[in-house]
């Protein structure tokens, strides 16, 4: 007869996120993980299979529950002509608190990128849908500006997207200058909010 489970999965999941985007997945010990999520190391593999099933299950966590939620009015059938100003605002916020998790820890995916895990193609796929993810939110903000060709939308929101990026990575170790790239970002949008008037 099997046995039943005794913790919650998902708070698991959570807890290992935490460990893994604090210091990466190659410092992430297994004491780490088990002090964090309150399991012990044959749960965690009889649960995720490896160190990786749990990083795997963390990413997709955060994409769910952190990345999603900022991406989704961008995401919507009907996006609102403030939706990217709105984002990006939310952004550089994060970004100014000296006690926000986006300072003390960047984006988990965009850390990964520079890690040596990102070397495995499942990893290095789930960090290029991400970009590819943030990069048609973006496309669609901007689109919804008003009267832009398809061209002029899809190199804005590459600059953008590249800005964006750029935050993330330097937030940990240099916050004014990721503020100052999601500045940049936003003058990006509002130059583009201005081309629409003048058009109009």
């Amino acid at each position: 007869m099997a046995r039943t489970r005794s913790f919650d999965p998902i708070a698991a999941v959570r807890a290992a996120r935490t460990v893994f985007w604090d210091v990466g997945y190659e410092a992430a010990s297994i004491p780490d993980l088990e002090a964090a999520t309150g399991l012990s190391r044959s749960s965690i593999y009889n649960t995720f299979g490896s160190k990786r099933g749990l990083f795997d299950a963390a990413v997709q966590n955060y994409l769910d529950e952190v990345i999603r939620p900022r991406l989704s009015p961008l995401q919507v059938s009907e996006v609102a002509p403030e939706a990217l100003i709105d984002y990006l605002n939310g952004l550089r916020e994060a970004f100014t608190s000296l006690d926000s998790t986006a300072v003390a820890n960047g984006c988990l995916l965009i850390n990964t990128a520079g890690a040596p895990i990102a070397h495995e193609e499942p990893v290095a796929k789930v960090i290029a849908e991400y970009r590819a993810e943030l990069h048609e939110a973006v496309s669609r903000g901007i689109a919804a500006l008003g009267d832009r060709t398809d061209a002029r939308v899809e190199r804005a929101a590459d600059i953008v997207t590249n800005l964006v990026i750029a935050g993330f990575a330097l937030v940990r170790v240099d916050q004014a200058q990721a503020v100052n790239s999601i500045a940049c970002a936003l003058q990006v949008v509002e130059g583009a909010q201005a081309d629409v008037r003048q058009v109009v």
